[in-house]
């Protein structure tokens, strides 16, 4: 039988809240002007628990749910589903939660473990044809476009990419805009907690063309990484993993900054024996926003970076803040001619904000433009004065639109207004939660004039709960 999720947990309330219902919507009330050039659905994943889970409650531990907005002739339809994984699966015939927040051995019902199931709760991409779902400790999931439903029945859903794949698959591959190649990584690539890293490439029809373990100096979260036209960039930052910890009730992922932090530059041409390591202070980057090479060589990250780790605790499970901190836009540039210890670090911006988005048709090329949700999205508390966020880097400008104080809002995505459109010259669309009514919008604002507003809105009487990331995918259904 199903159980109350807990009341004293902040990521179950409010905004955070999981919705318990799958809804499908043909044509969502509108206000403003549609631009009639968007053609294509904005596919958002994020956590939403089906069942109250075993044990303490993390965030990123919530079964996935896709939210598809499909735009067409200034239309806007809506659906929402899980993704049926194989813990989903399980979890459903049974009526309750079966698991532990990352699967952990202690809350974890042995037929759940067994599984080793992706929840599949954190991205969601577009690429040689399939629609994957994805997080960080599997393989991608994919589904069928419109349907939502898991596509592959020898494999209920797992994309292998011809049973070549090695290990679990980051919830953020980058993708070469010249080649269509997509390149990523898998932490704890050996077994559960280990610090082995693993670095893959596949070609857009999805051949494997690089398969290599890269041995990290101690086994890390890490979230997302870089890629320029010469180097793939791996940081191991010291949020550390322990299965003892994990086994002993204590924090399975925990906060060490004495362990520093470790970047991993591998040559794109070479192999994991070619590696240059640079040693940082230590910190913690969730999401970079571009990364490139500049003409004499030095490698350039823009990363929204936190002095400490928010949402993990210290070692033995007390805080590793009074308050929750907050990211913020800085530039590293890295000369690896030279002292391979010595990089520059530039502060862009002194906001909070996190989720940075780009135009990604200029990844790992110089850029202009960049996107944010400024405020400090991981602090679940009240009252934040969250916004959408422009950066004209080459300007060195901003701008920001906020809704109501209580309201929410998700990834900025930039959409070109064609495929052979400026930089920047195009829409960027967002999910709004209503703190007042309870409910959210689909935001569509003119990419480079966020200041003016949302040019228009498309209504839902229900809400999209907190969430992660997503991606446009051009092109009817």
């Amino acid at each position: 039988m199903a159980k109350p999720f807990p009341t004293d947990n902040p990521f179950l309330k409010g905004y955070f809240a999981p919705v318990n219902t799958e809804a499908d919507a043909g044509h969502l009330q509108i206000t403003g002007e549609m631009p009639k050039e968007l053609c294509g659905t904005l596919y958002r994943n994020g956590p939403n628990p089906q069942f109250a889970p075993r044990g303490p409650y993390h965030w990123f531990g919530g079964d996935g749910m896709i939210h598809a907005f499909h735009v067409e002739n200034g239309n806007v339809s809506y659906k929402n589903r899980w993704v049926r994984t194989p813990k989903w699966m399980i979890e459903n015939a049974e009526g309750e939660g079966l698991s532990g927040t990352f699967g952990n051995p202690r809350y974890t019902d042995p037929r759940v473990f067994a599984l080793n199931s992706t929840i599949a709760n954190t991205n969601i991409v577009w690429h040689g044809g399939k629609l994957l779902a994805l997080e960080e400790a599997h393989a991608p999931f994919s589904l069928d476009p419109k349907s939502l439903m898991p596509v592959g029945p020898k494999d209920g859903g797992y994309e292998t990419f011809g049973d070549k794949l090695i290990g679990p698959f980051t919830a953020h591959p980058k993708f070469d805009p010249e080649t269509g190649e997509m390149v990523f990584f898998g932490y704890s690539a050996t077994g559960r907690f280990t610090k082995e890293v693993s670095i893959q490439t596949v070609t857009e029809d999805g051949t494997v063309t690089r398969a290599e373990m890269l041995e990290g100096p101690y086994p890390s979260m890490i979230h997302d990484f870089a890629v320029t036209k010469n180097w793939i960039v791996v940081p191991i930052f010291p949020l550390t993993s322990s299965m003892e910890r994990a086994m002993g009730g204590l924090p399975p992922f925990a906060w060490e900054p004495d362990k520093g932090t470790h970047i991993a530059f591998i040559p794109r041409k070479g192999t994991v024996a070619d590696v240059k390591w640079v040693t940082a202070p230590p910190s913690y980057v969730f999401h970079p926003m571009n990364h490139f090479e500049t003409d004499d060589g030095r490698i350039v990250i823009d990363v929204m970076k936190y002095d400490v780790a928010p949402l993990f605790p210290l070692p033995d499970g007390s805080p590793s803040t009074k308050e929750p901190p907050a990211a913020r836009l800085f530039r590293w540039t890295f000369d690896l001619s030279g002292q391979s210890n010595t990089f520059r670090e530039e502060q862009l911006d002194d906001r909070a904000g996190e989720f940075p988005r780009f135009d990604e048709r200029f990844c790992m090329s110089d850029y202009r433009h960049g996107w944010i949700v400024s405020g400090n999205i991981t602090h679940a508390g009240v009252r934040r004065g969250e916004g959408i966020t422009h950066y004209d880097l080459k300007k060195g400008t901003n701008a920001t639109w906020k809704a109501g104080e209580d309201d929410r809002f998700g990834e900025p995505v930039f959409v070109p207004r064609h495929d052979k459109a400026e930089e920047g010259d195009g829409w960027v669309l967002a999910t709004i939660f209503r703190a007042a009514e309870g409910r959210s919008d689909l935001g569509v604002f003119e990419a480079t004039d966020i200041a003016k507003g949302p040019v228009a809105l498309a209504h839902l009487s229900s809400r999209v709960p907190a969430g992660f990331h997503g991606n446009w995918r051009p092109g009817t259904l």
